[in-house]
């Protein structure tokens, strides 16, 4: 199933919403975080009129999710002049495991305009794409494209905790019935593994504590053709956690969306 097609299976179910999610989702022993919060963002969107711009979006992973049927509960902490404030959970057994926080805002008046400088850097044709290898690579990993600046650099021991990667879904209709709107935005940012791994020399597993995406334009659909470029740089680690930043650019070089993670890294 597409990345949409999963989206698409969110419905009311006794007093919250249930979704469905195939096993090729899997990221390790949980489903990709990325799709848990383009769920979650589903569910709160029959809680808040989808003209109002999803303006940013915080999310800990508290435990695994396995494939299959997935529980999300919602709600309205607060429902102001122009912002509204959701909760949302994704349950796994009847237990939060992932906890959620949306920001929802209708634009302001405001004489400010402040847009992040783009990094001069080449383009998708110049970098090299990964190459999904089953039983090596994320099972998730199968429905995304990326390519790496520099060359896939997981477990390459390189000195600079920064990656710059183009991604994009696979086999995903970018106009008509079903084209992906914010939720691309949100998969998107979500795809590239920590840059702290190609710091590293040998395998070792990863995994992201929290999440806060920050959106900054107010048109995410529907969704736009082309390679994204996710250009990510780890700002700390000690101990076992890395702390990283992330600016996803639109194919037209436009920044649309601020990332930072906190990731434990084990090994």
């Amino acid at each position: 199933m597409r990345y949409s097609q999963v989206l698409d299976t969110v419905r009311p179910h006794d007093g919250g919403w249930i979704a469905e999610v195939p096993a090729s989702w899997a990221q390790g022993r949980t489903i990709f975080g990325g799709l848990q919060a383009a769920l979650a963002v589903r569910a709160m969107r029959d809680l808040v009129p989808q003209a109002v711009p999803l303006r940013v979006l915080q999310a800990s992973f508290i435990a695994p999710i396995a494939p299959g049927p997935v529980r999300i509960e919602a709600n309205v902490l607060r429902r102001g002049k122009s912002v509204t404030q959701i909760e949302a959970r994704v349950l796994d057994q009847g237990q939060t495991a992932c906890l959620l926080f949306g920001v929802f805002g209708e634009a302001r008046a405001s004489a400010l305009d402040i847009k992040p400088p783009r990094p001069v850097l080449p383009p998708a044709e110049a970098a090299k794409p990964f190459t999904y290898v089953e039983g090596i690579a994320p099972a998730f990993t199968q429905h995304v494209a990326t390519r790496w600046l520099g060359g896939v650099s997981i477990f390459q021991g390189r000195e600079e905790p920064r990656t710059g990667i183009y991604v994009g879904f696979r086999d995903e209709p970018y106009a008509g019935p079903g084209a992906l709107g914010e939720a691309q935005i949100i998969g998107y940012a979500d795809i590239v593994p920590t840059p702290g791994l190609s710091m590293l020399k040998q395998p070792t597993m990863a995994s992201s504590l929290t999440w806060t995406l920050e959106l900054l334009s107010d048109d995410f659909g529907p969704a736009r053709e082309g390679l994204w470029l996710m250009d990510t740089e780890v700002t700390a680690g000690s101990h076992g956690y890395l702390n990283q930043s992330a600016t996803l650019w639109s194919p037209e070089g436009e920044a649309v969306a601020l990332s930072r993670q906190s990731v434990v890294v084990f090994g």
